[in-house]
């Protein structure tokens, strides 16, 4: 991770709630003298700019700010007076994350249609039922409401031309207005929105009280085409096919080669080990460090065969000692705990091994982070009471589940079986460790492109006998 910022710098981004608040305790300190003037403190920072529009002189807006559960970003207002020429946008404080993100909301209330939405300038944004798919344009911040409004304003302006010109788009287009405006007004519940963003700089709003299934965050690796769009330089593939090239990989030998820092592209280094995992199968351990910026990050990779089947492990945490069993969460894997309501959907926290308390120390850690920022800010009055409680309340639980004061079972979902914890009696069964193979649903095997994959009976000229081959492997 990056290295902590300076705390003059983090006092540049409050909350706007907060940032009130100092503009009205500092307001009311301010005593007024005959033929004397003070400046009154300022919520944004006013530019002059020159407007694009017109080429005159304009006037742009800015506030720095942290939005809660989520992190610090830039909200830039322009307006010309001369030519009336607006324009909104919104950037992220931050840097490009390590991984890209979907966040995907099922909206089955009004309420679900104020939650707020952070849309970067490399995000793309979706409805699915009626398949229509924004593409990345310039940085947002706007809820659900706003965000197909906006859309369907756009799609009226046009219209009368359209009726014109070409009137089937017409009429295709009208019944897309009434089908979008009866989700906007409630109408047409439950619906889904999902954001897409290659830099992992957009966000969904959550709620603590989200049922499964509801708010999903989805962790992703970027392609190398998506990493060229975002002009970041990505040698660590080339650099492994050449590390593998030159040097076998061996057990309990950690390997060294160059890569890029995915934080601030410059060159860095990643080791790797080979280790057994008794009872269970070799896993690659990785490890990176930049020096330039801090950076640090830690991932395991397992390798081998892929299953024929799925496996679930359910382990019931009965003490301290269980909390400091051996674990392998993999990147495939979902993790759940229905006693501490808490839900990882696969690829959350990548690949770990570690303990379970060093699971549930690392799950506190980032969520607390994301919700709360610094551990100062819970006071925010941009955070409701009623929702800072219940999130407060679900950290408690974890807290103290990480402390081995409550029982609780934890449950590994892996569709890929690569996911392993300890068996403290091994050879023998485990009386609180239950393992189940269960077979992958049609999805799964999308998902993870098992249904394309193609090992045998190819032709000479490198394409496959369709007819030949098993539906899976």
């Amino acid at each position: 991770m990056a290295t902590p910022a300076d705390p003059k710098q983090e006092d540049m981004f409050q909350s706007i709630g907060d940032r009130v608040n100092e503009v009205s305790s500092g307001g009311n300190n301010v005593e007024a003298e005959e033929n004397f003037t003070v400046d009154e403190p300022q919520i944004v920072d006013n530019i002059d700019s020159l407007c694009m529009n017109c080429h005159e002189q304009g006037v742009t807006r800015l506030l720095l700010t942290r939005i809660p559960f989520f992190r610090e970003v830039v909200i830039m207002s322009f307006e010309c007076s001369h030519c009336n020429f607006r324009n909104n946008e919104i950037t992220s404080a931050g840097i490009i994350q390590e991984r890209g993100c979907t966040y995907t909301l099922k909206v089955e209330s009004k309420e679900d249609l104020d939650r707020q939405i952070i849309k970067s300038e490399t995000c793309t944004s979706r409805f699915v039922e009626v398949d229509l798919e924004i593409p990345a344009q310039r940085g947002q911040l706007t809820n659900v409401e706003g965000l197909l409004s906006l859309v369907l304003e756009d799609l009226e302006q046009d219209q009368p031309k359209r009726k014109v010109d070409d009137t089937e788009s017409y009429g295709k287009i009208v019944n897309f207005i009434t089908k979008g405006r009866e989700m906007v007004e409630g109408k047409a519940f439950p619906f889904t929105v999902k954001v897409d963003d290659p830099a992992g700089n957009s966000w969904i709003e959550p709620k603590p009280d989200d049922g499964k299934g509801k708010w999903i965050r989805h962790d992703y690796i970027r392609t190398p085409e998506q990493n060229t769009a975002l002009g970041l330089t990505d040698t660590s593939a080339a650099d492994a096919e050449k590390f593998d090239e030159d040097d076998d990989i061996k057990p309990d030998e950690v390997h060294t080669f160059p890569a890029s820092c995915p934080s601030c592209v410059r060159p860095c280094s990643t080791h790797m080990k080979l280790v057994d995992i008794p009872h269970f199968k070799e896993v690659v351990i990785m490890s990176t460090v930049c020096d330039a910026c801090g950076y640090k990050s830690n991932e395991v990779k397992t390798g081998g065969a892929v299953p024929s089947m799925g496996r679930i492990i359910t382990l019931k945490v009965e003490d301290e000692e269980d909390l400091a069993r051996d674990i392998l969460k993999s990147e495939t894997c979902a993790l759940s705990c229905p006693e501490l309501n808490l839900d990882l959907t696969p690829g959350t926290l990548g690949g770990r091994f570690t303990t379970l308390e060093g699971l549930l120390q690392q799950v506190h850690d980032d969520l607390h982070q994301r919700i709360w920022g610094d551990v100062n800010d819970q006071s925010s009055d941009s955070v409701d009471k009623d929702t800072r409680d219940k999130w407060e309340e679900f950290f408690v639980g974890l807290r103290q589940a990480k402390a081995g004061k409550i029982k609780f079972t934890c449950i590994l979902d892996d569709p890929l079986a690569a996911s392993y914890v300890q068996n403290l009696y091994a050879p023998d069964p485990d009386p609180q460790l239950t393992i189940v193979d269960v077979a992958r649903t049609k999805e799964q095997e999308d998902d993870l492109g098992i249904s394309d994959m193609r090992t045998e009976n190819y032709n000479e000229d490198g394409s496959e006998k369709v007819a030949d081959l098993p539906a899976a492997v």
